[in-house]
Parts: C-alpha cells; structure tokens; sequence
C-alpha cells in the first residue's frame, strides 16, 4: 500500500453502502430533513438515549423509549421530561422482550426505525425482532450524523482501538484548543455526539471517540480523518467472537475523507485501512514508536516527528513535540510507551485537519490525563502506589505493566471471555508478587502458575455480600506487605469491574481511598 493512498475508493461522503437505497430514511442526511411523524423505537434512556429521544421529539417524529431498568433517579428524571415532551416511555424489563409497535388512529403501525444505545446487543429480543421484520436499526452516532446542519457542518476526527481511546482523544481537543479553535471530545468518551452538534455555538470540529458496540450500528459516517490505535480480544460476548470485534472497529475507516490513521506497530490496523471504502484522494497515514518512515509520524531520538504532513516529506520531518512535553516537563520520567503511541495518533489526526506543530506541541503539554489512567496516588516507604483501573482487558494491562520494572500487581474481575496467558508470560519478568480480586481471578491465578510460578500470589476471596471498602483494603495491604523499596504497586485489573464495582472509576477511587490511609499513617 503507497504511504499516500488508503484503501478502496468511493466518491461520495454522504452515501455509504449501508445507506437505505429506499424509502423515506434514504432522505434523512441532516438535521432539517422531513422527520416529522417518522415512527422510532429507542432502546435504552441512559445519556445518549435521552438525547436520541429529545433530537427526535424536536423535530416531530414520534418516539416510544423502552428501557429495561426501574428506580433509578436519573432515569426516572430522563423519562418525566421526555413524557413531557410528547414521548412514550415504557420502563421495565415486560417492555424490552419485543418490539413495540405505535397505535395510530384504531391501527397499529410498525416503527419505521429503531435507534439503539451502544450496550444493546445484536441478539437483545427488540432488535433481534426489529432485524426479523426488515426495520432498520442506527445507533445514537449513527443517528447523530445525519442530524448534522445541512451545510457548515463540523468536521468529525474519529478515533478507536481495544485501549486509549479516551487518553487520545483528550489529547486531540486539548491540541485543537491550543489551535484556537472551538471544539469538544465527544461520543464514548461522556458527551453524546448528538448534543454536541445540536449545540447553540456551533463547533468548528468534533473529536469523537467510537466503540465497538457504537461502530456496529453504524454505516454512513465519513470522517475527515480517522483511527484505529490498537486491535485486542476484547467484548468477544458482545460480539460473538474476535473477527467480528475487528470488523467492528475497522468500521470506522470507512468514507474516510482526508487521511486514515493506523498504528505501524500494529499490523492487523494497517489490514483494515487496506480493505477500507475511501474517498478518493484519501492517504494511509501511520504512527510508529521507531523512526519514521515516508507518510508516518513517529519517535527520532527524544522529539515526536512528522513525515507525513510536511511539504518536502521525502527529505525532511517537523519537529512536533518532545518526550518531555508529555510528562509535564519532568527531565527525569520518561512517558510511558502507550501514552507516546497515543499522542502520535492525536497528533496525526489534528495535522489532518492543519493544526500546525506549534499547536500540537502546546496542546500536549497542556493535556492532563483523566482519574485512572496510569494515576500515581502515593508513596509510601519507598513503594509508589498507581490506580489504572482504566486497564479493563488484557491489552490495557500490558501497556500498564510494560511501563514498571517491579511491580506488585492487583488484579482481577471480569475477562469477558479473554484469555490472559500471553499478558502473565509477557509481563513475568517484571513480577514482584500478585494480589488477585474478583469473579475470574482464578483464571489469572492459573495463569501465573504456568508462566510466574516463582511469585507470590495472594487471592482476596468475597462472599455473597461484597463489601467493596474491606476487599480492596485487604488487596492493598497484601500488596504493601510484598512491595519492596523501588516497587510499584499497581492496580491493573485487567478485567471489567461490574462483578464488584458500579464501575471502573468507582474501583479506582476505591483503590485511591484504601492507599490514602495507609499514607496517612492508619491501618485496616
């Protein structure tokens, strides 16, 4: 593949082939189509449902909202102002075994569509029965980009991959802000996409993280420029197995406009932006954490480079940043792997779009990572204490683990289905002891007896009734008892956190609470 060429080419950004070749959501491609009395189901009143449903009502479509949960406040708050606002809303787990139909005028009507949240899987009984009949089913971002204005509409840099998703597209805002320019990381990363491009200021682009679950239900995106940074066994029970999560995320290179962004490091990216539908005109670039090559960003020396996005690329680099503006100006830390993988990818996507080197270097240095990502709580007689609980699989594990010499691992949880071997082999060697928490920790516990039999292992068991404040007390004080001088001891689960944990943030912070008493001199 030319380092100047991308995939497949197709001509035309606003018809994809998943586009309806008829009927009326043929027309639907913005926000000021005829929408009016479109019939729509929506599955789930989390955020992005709610904002589905509001988008929707707003423009005279009717809506019945089903949703399986009961009792939560939030929810129950989201389904008063839509009933408000003319919508029907059906709560509880009767209304989510079959796909509603609308009663009009003494008949009863099929919907026309079906707009599902991202956590709905393919086989949950109203898709499975909306997928039966023929109707069609968008996700919220699917649905979000044929709500854009009809002109003027801001461009959308995607991003994707098992790990950083988040950590990448922080990066790419906070680098499009030092630009000038108005803008907000949108998606999976907490703000809908949806209520961003309905915002009264419009922006002047989007940064928009996609997951897999939100990459399935969609087809007619066209990025300016988009990316995958990474692709590991991941939500294999959601999707049914590793070949269809990886068609999942390599969805988000279709109708790529500008460039199309892999990850040299990892070939099976490179793959999907190969097999990929382009526009015409549309370049392959890749990042590296080795030298550069022609049309790739990448590492010489200390500085982050450009090869891809300069005038005389065959014979020279731009100088983007350096190691340093990704630690805060600490000369004496050297970032992590990961963490330079995934401000290369954010860099290469805002160059995409014209940022300049200066706006990127600038933007780095002012990016702060989110709460459990790779964060140092504590040090405590000599042993640093780091919370990523954000390490939700194997993959993440392995960029965490990789970035420690000694380590005191706490993991544990839910696998999902991963397996675990290659992460314990690989990360062996760097082993101080382990402490193991959660529903699958004996699948790690196993692990570690095949490839880390030297180590000492600890297993917190649980009970029925899990008291999540004793548990991970006890977790970290095993830890502190195998930590020597020089270690750390790192929360890297490795696993979801649901068996346990509201979610990972409430397991982290939980982690964080547990090493803060001991620094400040209390015990368990």
């Amino acid at each position: 593949m030319s380092g100047d060429d991308a995939g497949r080419e197709s001509s035309d950004p606003e018809q994809g082939p998943g586009d309806p070749g008829q009927g009326r959501l043929a027309g639907l491609t913005h926000r000021d189509a005829d929408w009016a009395g479109l019939r729509v189901v929506v599955t789930g009143l989390g955020i992005s449902g709610f904002a589905a449903t509001d988008a929707l009502l707003e423009r005279g479509a009717q809506v019945i909202v089903v949703d399986g949960g009961t009792g939560a406040s939030a929810q129950d708050e989201r389904a008063r102002l839509l009933e408000i606002l003319g919508a029907d809303v059906r709560l509880g787990t009767e209304h989510t075994t079959d796909l509603p139909w609308f009663a009009d005028e003494g008949a009863t009507n099929s919907p026309d569509l079906v707009v599902t949240s991202p956590g709905w899987r393919p086989d949950q009984p109203v898709l499975a029965a909306a997928a039966r009949a023929g109707i069609p089913i968008w996700g919220e971002v699917e649905l979000a980009w044929r709500m854009r204005p009809a002109t003027g509409a801001a461009p959308w840099l995607t991003v994707t991959g098992t790990n950083g998703k988040t950590t990448t597209v922080q990066m790419l805002e906070s680098i499009l802000r030092a630009a000038g320019l108005r803008t907000i990381a949108a998606g999976n990363v907490g703000t809908p996409v949806l209520e961003a491009l309905l915002d009264p200021q419009p922006f002047d682009v989007i940064a928009v993280e996609l997951s897999s679950f939100q990459l399935h239900w969609s087809e007619s995106i066209s990025a300016l420029a988009s990316c995958v940074l990474n692709v590991a066994p991941d939500h294999l029970d959601w999707h049914g197995g590793q070949e269809a999560y990886a068609a999942a995320k390599a969805k988000i290179f279709e109708h790529t406009q500008v460039a199309c962004v892999y990850n040299h490091d990892d070939p099976a990216t490179e793959a999907m932006v190969e097999e990929a539908d382009v526009i015409e005109g549309c370049r392959a670039i890749g990042f590296t954490l080795g030298t550069p090559a022609l049309s790739m960003l990448g590492v010489v020396d200390d500085v982050l480079a450009d090869r891809a996005f300069v005038t005389e690329r065959k014979t020279s680099a731009a100088e983007l940043a350096t190691l340093r503006d990704l630690t805060g100006g600490d000369p004496d830390r050297a970032p992590a792997p990961h963490l330079v993988a995934d401000a290369l990818a954010a860099a290469a996507l805002a160059r995409a779009f014209g940022v300049p080197p200066a706006a990127v270097q600038q933007g780095l240095r002012d990016f702060t990572p989110a709460e459990h990502r790779i964060t140092e709580v504590a040090q405590i007689d000599g042993v640093r204490y780091v919370d990523d609980s954000k390490a939700t699989n194997p993959h993440a594990a392995q960029a965490s683990l990789a970035a420690y010499e000694h380590i005191v691992w706490i993991a544990g949880g839910q696998l999902k289905g991963a397996d675990v071997d290659a992460l314990v082999a690989g990360a062996a060697g760097r082993l101080r002891a382990a402490v193991l928490l959660g529903q699958d920790r004996a699948q790690i516990a196993a692990a570690l007896a095949r490839h880390a039999p030297q180590i000492p292992v600890v297993e917190v068991p649980t009970g029925e009734t899990v008291d999540v404040t004793a548990v991970m007390d006890e977790a970290v004080e095993a830890a502190r008892g195998l930590a020597q001088p020089g270690d750390v001891v790192l929360l890297a689960p490795a696993a979801a956190s649901l068996d346990m944990f509201a979610n990972y943030g409430v397991r982290g912070d939980a982690f964080t609470d547990a090493v803060r008493r001991r620094a400040g001199g209390e015990s368990s």
